[in-house]
């Protein structure tokens, strides 16, 4: 049988109780403070008599207790849902309706107007942290292993209902044995960044690759990242040495110029996933930890975080505007099918094919017979993003099915034109929405873009010399016809720039 999880990360908890596992803001815990936790909430759930096949909900933000929460869920049998205090009241009913839950874990307490049959009060729950007591070790012959369901992630849902994305315990396995990998080569024990909330699966890639390896987890919450001042001064003070992000955070974190190898010497290793990394926001980063490892990784929330991966060198700089995804993991396989569902000749929807592909959204056949299936007996997921390998064998992502749009008779990626912008010297930060017309069709693409500083005296001299330089590089019937210039763009809870806000605003 394969190594558990869960029984590597307590091995190490008995053989070193003292280590630390989780820095939140200086408050400090340790893995023997992780094991007597998770083992006292095993005990406490496991006497519950709960039914084995429905997930259990954890409601919180980013603290010790979660994680602690979610090996105590998964030592008892059961799979655990993420869910975080921002949630709408809307989602987390949407969230129970689908999910069908056993119980709630108040890690955090629930909103007043939502009330669950069964929960654990945060009061309750405490005090199973701190007096629980059980009378023999936790048997691992309880803890979810093999194909049971470890965690359900429920994506954003914003077109329509969440799906719940079930990923099992040897899904995770196969994840975390490619990041412990040589294709990233990050030494075990570091300390690493924790910025993404819980709910959002980038979390995952900083999660369990550290806690199976005896490592410190630093943890950035939602409060300190959204006070830039609190954010840089804690920043050089965590003594990071591995970095886990979306691009659109990095881009808020370049705008400080002490943040480099300077002040921050111990990070040697950059991992992003969740939205494209664009050529300027990794050059610029390459310029500022000249002698680190940048890494751009690319893979959905139902096939494990992240299945491809590339090493932005400053050769890959050198040969690539667009940088490519990078190629799969060794037990992975990438395909690219046509139409027809056949194999594509060049340019095709990315499939992936491998023992990290979910097996299927929680309650929802329909959803999961659209998007996966068995190809050689493997499990396989359509993506709905368009990829296209080149002469290297590297990736190319090409842009979402559902970001493209026809306009004039011309098929246009809203990404592809992303891309564009962003290669324009006066611009910071820049995405593209589609408006529609009273019968449903594409009659404008609007830019909004974040300009860099600039000498210009007025808006509309700015956009002449914006659309100047995109003629040298753009297709003329990608052009967007508006610029409208703002400070920030708007972000997704995940940290993604969150066009889809945008589309709403310009399409009331």
């Amino acid at each position: 049988m394969e190594r558990n999880i869960i029984v590597t990360i307590d091995d190490f908890a008995v053989k070193h109780p003292d280590k630390n596992v989780y820095n939140y803001l200086d408050n400090i815990n340790t893995y023997g403070d992780l094991k007597k936790y998770s083992d006292a909430l095993a005990d406490y759930l496991i006497n519950l008599n709960l039914p084995k096949d429905q997930p259990i909900v954890v409601f919180g933000g980013q603290t010790f207790q979660m994680i602690a929460t979610f090996l105590g869920v998964v030592k008892s049998g059961h799979a655990y849902i993420p869910v975080d205090t921002n949630s709408s009241i809307s989602r987390i009913k949407s969230i129970d309706e689908i999910g069908n839950p056993a119980i709630y874990i108040q890690v955090e307490d629930l909103p007043a107007e939502f009330k669950p049959d069964k929960t654990i009060s945060k009061k309750e729950l405490n005090d199973i942290f701190v007096h629980g007591t059980f009378s023999e070790e936790i048997k691992s012959d309880n803890f979810v292993n093999g194909n049971d369901t470890f965690y359900i992630i429920f994506t954003s849902g914003t077109t329509g209902k969440p799906k719940g994305v079930q990923i099992s315990h040897d899904n995770l396995t196969s994840y975390i044995d490619w990041m412990h990998s040589d294709d990233f080569d990050i030494k075990p024990g570091g300390i690493c960044l924790s910025q993404a909330p819980y709910s959002f699966d980038l979390s995952v890639m900083d999660l369990y690759p550290t806690l199976t390896t005896g490592g410190e987890l630093a943890v950035l919450p939602k409060k300190t990242t959204e006070n830039f001042k609190e954010l840089f001064e804690v920043l050089p003070k965590l003594h990071i040495n591995e970095w886990v992000s979306t691009p659109s955070f990095m881009d808020i974190c370049l705008l400080q110029p002490t943040f480099d190898e300077t002040h921050m010497p111990e990070l040697s290793h950059f991992l992003f996933c969740g939205e494209e990394l664009t050529h300027t926001t990794a050059a610029n980063l390459k310029k500022r930890f000249p002698h680190a490892r940048i890494f751009n990784t690319y893979g959905p929330t139902e096939a494990t975080v992240a299945v491809t991966q590339v090493e932005i060198t400053d050769q890959i700089l050198e040969d690539y505007q667009r940088l490519p995804i990078g190629m799969p993991k060794k037990d992975t396989q990438i395909m690219l099918i046509n139409d027809d569902l056949e194999e594509a000749d060049a340019e095709g929807e990315i499939v992936i094919v491998g023992p990290s592909v979910s097996k299927g959204y929680i309650n929802n056949p329909e959803k999961t017979a659209n998007a996966f299936m068995k190809i050689q007996d493997m499990p396989a997921y359509r993506t709905g993003d368009l990829g296209e390998f080149d002469e290297n064998g590297q990736l190319l992502y090409k842009g979402r099915l559902d970001f493209q749009v026809k306009l004039h008779g011309f098929r246009i990626e809203l990404e592809d034109v992303d891309h564009h912008l962003n290669q324009v010297s006066l611009i910071s930060q820049a995405t593209t929405v589609p408006k529609y017309d009273k019968n449903n069709k594409v009659n404008q693409l609007i830019a909004y873009i974040v300009p860099e500083e600039n000498d210009f005296e007025d808006d509309f001299k700015l956009t002449q010399a914006i659309k100047k330089e995109l003629q040298e590089i753009m297709m003329s019937y990608m052009m967007p016809q508006r610029f409208v210039y703002v400070d920030s763009l708007p972000l997704t809870p995940n940290g993604k720039i969150d066009r889809k806000s945008l589309m709403k605003e310009v399409n009331k």
